[in-house]
């Protein structure tokens, strides 16, 4: 029986591991798109249902879409990372 710590991988094994790793870390891309489509609309709807409140309610919303898109930042980042390591 072949043991995972005396298998020997090549460099090309590697590096495609490497890229469906980045591939799968872009799935954050996908919630965080969500997410602030979501805030977007609900945004809309409050400020057709009370428009004198139109300054408080971008407000919030693009306070939260940026933290939204943080994690769309870091799954990028992390995508990166794994691309250019290899």
């Amino acid at each position: 029986m072949l043991l995972l710590a005396e298998a020997v991988y090549n460099a090309d094994f590697i590096s495609g591991l490497a890229l469906l790793g980045a591939g799968i870390a872009m799935i954050g891309g996908l919630g965080s798109g969500i997410g602030q489509g979501f805030a977007a609309g609900k945004a809309a709807e409050a400020v057709g249902r009370q428009p004198e409140a139109s300054g408080k309610i971008t407000t919030t919303m693009l306070v939260g879409q940026a933290m939204a898109e943080t994690t769309g930042l870091y799954s990028l980042i992390i995508a990166f990372v794994l691309i250019f390591t290899t």
